[in-house]
């Protein structure tokens, strides 16, 4: 497929549990190699939405297809291969590894699972991506400051070459400049591998620095989608731009880098 297609499309998702909907009427597409930001207050249906792009929560209906495929038509098999494809970054870089395994067998759990060969070559190779050096490995997770453990978190998304990244808020947690940081690893790994991500967040500042296309959601529904800078710019949604002047605008949030402490 070739670059600008889309590769993950999202066609009229609806989540129901039970009575309450909480995710009503929601498209989207995102092209191979860019950054579609989604973005809204705590409930709206980001995360939920998420899911459901990584086949993690049932449609209730509506469609996702990834490089054309809808996922409701793979067998088993199919979507284990998928799996390696796609992958997710989570808010929390503490509760996202697992405390009593070394670095080491954190980062061959994805080999394992999918009955993958994995050296230690490939495995320092992982680290030295995300700016760690050999010494991690033997290391447990405690001994790690937020910034590194999210490091490591990334190893392991990345770990077989996947092709779609969910980003869980991914920076949420971190202090501004070790966030900063993370987010130009993140910007860097990117452009390096070619790798689609969906970014979800509520500050625009780190969506217009990060993403090409941005989708505001309120209570479950989209309310705006498109270019970033021209969203961010002229907002035409009462509620986008609520979103906009409720965050601090960070100094290089811009075209230019996020500052790093």
């Amino acid at each position: 497929m070739e670059s600008g297609t889309p590769l993950v499309e999202a066609q009229r998702l609806l989540k129901e549990y039970g009575a309450a909907r909480v995710v009503d009427d929601v498209s989207f597409t995102i092209a191979r190699g860019e950054t579609l930001g989604l973005v809204g207050e705590s409930g709206s249906g980001k995360s939920t939405v998420a899911r459901m792009v990584l086949g993690l929560v049932p449609i209730t209906s509506g469609e996702v297809r990834f490089n054309g495929r809808d996922l409701r038509t793979m067998n088993a098999r199919e979507m284990r291969t998928l799996r390696r494809k796609m992958q997710v970054v989570f808010q929390d870089p503490y509760a996202a590894l697992n405390p009593r395994m070394r670095v080491r067998e954190i980062l061959s759990e994805p080999f394992r699972i999918h009955g993958e060969p994995r050296s230690s070559e490939r495995l320092l190779e992982m680290l030295s991506e995300v700016g760690l050096d050999a010494s991690a490995l033997e290391r447990y997770p405690h001994e790690f400051s937020g910034g590194q453990r999210q490091r490591i978190n990334i190893a392991r998304a990345l770990a077989l070459h996947p092709e779609f990244v969910v980003l869980d808020e991914p920076v949420a947690a971190l202090d501004v400049g070790v966030g900063a940081q993370v987010i130009n690893l993140l910007r860097t790994l990117q452009q390096r591998y070619g790798l689609t991500y969906l970014f979800i967040s509520h500050s625009m500042p780190l969506v217009r620095y990060l993403c090409d296309h941005v989708a505001v959601m309120q209570r479950g529904r989209l309310v705006e989608i498109g270019p970033c800078d021209t969203l961010c710019s002229a907002p035409q949604q009462g509620y986008t731009r609520e979103l906009i002047a409720a965050t601090p605008v960070m100094p290089g949030a811009g075209a230019a880098p996020l500052p790093i402490q």
